[in-house]
């Protein structure tokens, strides 16, 4: 399981990399531009992809800032963002890899941001739905970015595998 997880971080990793060089052709104002997604536009939207990944990484963990709020700003400049993503991008590889196998099976409990009531699951599936999650998000900005003409991404799994993680297919 842990490898099974390693990869998805590698991959949550090449995507939001994929994800931030295509919203860097953007003008500002399309950029920040409500749009319709869940979170209105791709500023937004990447930032609550932040927002939520510090929230799992703190349960997870029990280190780090973890806002209180699903929809706050952490960074207005794009840029900062970036590199903030990154870093939690590289957290999340980092962690997958110290995980001892019995690991996933470990109950995390929390208080959610949107219900305040107690919860516990196991680690591995907190982490499924961190990387789903993302994934979720990473459509809408790309349909953001289509409906502005901008040329879809490759984002399949798949051609992540095949290319940049074959150390995973083996």
């Amino acid at each position: 399981m842990q490898r099974h997880f390693q990869m998805l971080a590698d991959y949550n990793r090449w995507t939001n990399g994929r994800i931030y060089d295509a919203c860097s052709t953007l003008s500002d104002a399309d950029y920040r531009a409500d749009r319709g997604a869940f979170f209105g536009s791709a500023h937004r939207t990447l930032n609550h992809l932040l927002v939520a990944d510090r929230i799992w990484l703190r349960r997870i963990t029990g280190t780090g800032t973890a806002p209180m709020e699903l929809n706050v700003v952490l960074h207005e400049h794009f840029t900062d963002l970036r590199k903030a993503r990154e870093a939690e991008d590289e957290r999340f590889v980092q962690l997958t890899g110290s995980f001892e196998p019995e690991a996933f099976s470990r109950i995390v409990s929390y208080t959610p941001v949107t219900v305040p009531t107690p919860v516990s699951e196991p680690l591995g599936v907190m982490l499924a739905h961190v990387f789903n999650h993302q994934t979720h998000h990473r459509g809408q900005i790309h349909a953001i970015l289509t409906s502005l003409g901008q040329p879809s991404i490759v984002l399949d799994m798949i051609a992540f595998l095949r290319n940049e993680g074959k150390q995973w297919m083996s």
